[in-house]
């Protein structure tokens, strides 16, 4: 299955995030549907993934954003369940350290990008810093930077961050780092029902904080910053894609497939062996005849 209609600029009549539905299925209609697919997709990551780490010339960066109960830890945990370690990275951001506020807001991510024949994968990323930061705008205060006031009063904070952002993914891009970026975009009602269960059931409490349900007031001015992110930062190099996030089942194959069609277009190879490497690969197996 295709899923350039999940490409955020696919869908030019979208105007707001309520345009888009969360409860999408494609294709399919139920999750054991999905299995065999699924399956396919990662014995192939796993292939290709392996032609990655080997080459060593190219790497991958997938970021998940959504909000709380979205399904981010589950797509990271069922769809890369079938990659090598070795060559995989999981990064998550929490609130900025002191420390990470003595630099740039881009700094603490650079440090986590993967390196050369890598696979990484940000748990929220420094968009961030575009998305809670821009509705709870009080954070900003702390934040020590030059005309802060200035930039915040006519708005210029967030357009200059957009393009800190696109600059920084294009960068990336021309050194060889391809970039994915997924919005698991959940329903409100199915937010609330998982919160439920998440109550309901004992050994789920840990999940959920009280401070995840108070972030439930702000609903409209999350959709609204996050739709202005989209807007600003959906591009060529480093496209989004809106995951319909409402079924698990649906959100895992399609990120799943998305993944597998980029590793393809990138198209790692085993590297190729000069003519003196070869020899010696000749001399070391006729020593290994003669014991």
């Amino acid at each position: 299955m295709k899923y350039d209609e999940l490409l955020f600029t696919a869908n030019k009549k979208a105007r707001k995030m309520e345009d888009f539905d969360a409860g999408y299925t494609g294709k399919y209609e139920s999750h054991k549907q999905t299995k065999e697919d699924l399956e396919k997709n990662l014995k192939k990551m796993a292939q290709i993934q392996d032609k990655l780490y080997a080459e060593g010339k190219q790497s991958l960066l997938i970021i998940l954003q959504a909000l709380d109960a979205a399904g981010k830890d589950g797509a990271i945990k069922h769809v890369m369940s079938g990659l090598n370690p070795q060559g995989c990275m999981v990064s998550s951001f929490k609130a900025p350290s002191v420390y990470e506020l003595d630099h740039d807001f881009l700094w603490r991510a650079h440090w986590e990008m993967p390196s050369r024949g890598k696979i990484g994968i940000f748990n929220r990323s420094y968009y961030e810093e575009v998305l809670v930061v821009r509705v709870h705008q009080n954070i900003l205060k702390g934040r020590k930077l030059p005309d802060l006031k200035e930039k915040i009063e006519e708005g210029r904070i967030w357009q200059e961050r957009y393009d800190d952002i696109n600059n920084f993914e294009m960068h990336l891009e021309r050194n060889g780092m391809q970039v994915l970026k997924f919005f698991l975009n959940v329903s409100k009602k199915e937010q609330k029902d998982r919160f439920m269960q998440r109550i309901e059931n004992p050994e789920k409490n840990w999940k959920l904080s009280p401070n995840d349900v108070k972030e439930r007031q702000y609903w409209s001015d999350y959709m609204k910053v996050y739709f202005k992110m989209l807007e600003h930062t959906s591009t060529k190099y480093a496209p989004w894609y809106i995951i319909p996030a409402d079924n698990k089942w649906f959100s895992r194959i399609a990120i799943g497939e998305i993944v597998v069609e980029k590793l393809k277009e990138m198209h790692p190879q085993y590297p190729e062996l000069t003519e003196e490497q070869k020899q010696a690969l000749q001399t070391a197996k006729a020593i290994l005849d003669q014991e």
